[in-house]
């Protein structure tokens, strides 16, 4: 069985895994990293997104042995960017997750979109935000990224507990 070194969230991980078995089986199952979810196995769904060199990827459909030494982000390391916290206090406010399940892949989604659009428009946000959400909180969504954007902080933030 081939071995890997991923890097994940800022650190190197080797992993012994088939070439061609999925990153999201490899991050939840060989480095248990379960934030990252199992959805439709298609790559439709978006459950499974993660970031790869700041893109992001649906983890169901990439093989590891295409990863390479590009940098990997999951849910678990999104908060060491100030973007990442910005948009998970957003989501906390704007109470966005009902469910739960798709958030990590709709909060890497929104990571990816922030950093490549400072100021995105309602449009943007639904062209870039392709993840599904069966309980429907995609104006939620919405609106918790443009608090994001604009750097709208929480209660916590302006308290000095983060700058």
């Amino acid at each position: 069985m081939p071995r890997y070194t991923l890097q994940v969230n800022g650190g190197r991980q080797a992993v012994d895994a088939d070439a061609d078995t999925p990153l999201l089986w490899v991050l939840r199952d060989n480095l248990e990293l379960t934030g990252t979810k199992f959805g439709c196995g298609i790559g439709q769904c978006g459950a499974c997104t993660v970031q790869l060199a700041g893109a992001p990827v649906r983890s169901c459909s990439l093989a590891v042995s295409a990863v390479g030494s590009r940098p990997i982000t999951t849910i678990e390391g999104l908060s060491a960017s100030p973007v990442g916290r910005r948009l998970q206090r957003a989501w906390t406010e704007h109470q966005v997750a009902q469910c739960g399940y798709c958030q990590s892949g709709q909060l890497l989604m929104a990571a990816a979109l922030l950093a490549g659009t400072k100021s995105p428009t309602d449009a943007q946000i639904d062209q870039a935000m392709s993840n599904i959400c069966r309980c429907g909180t995609y104006p939620r969504v919405r609106a918790a990224i443009h608090d994001a954007a604009r750097g709208v902080l929480t209660t916590a933030a302006a308290e000095g507990s983060e700058p």
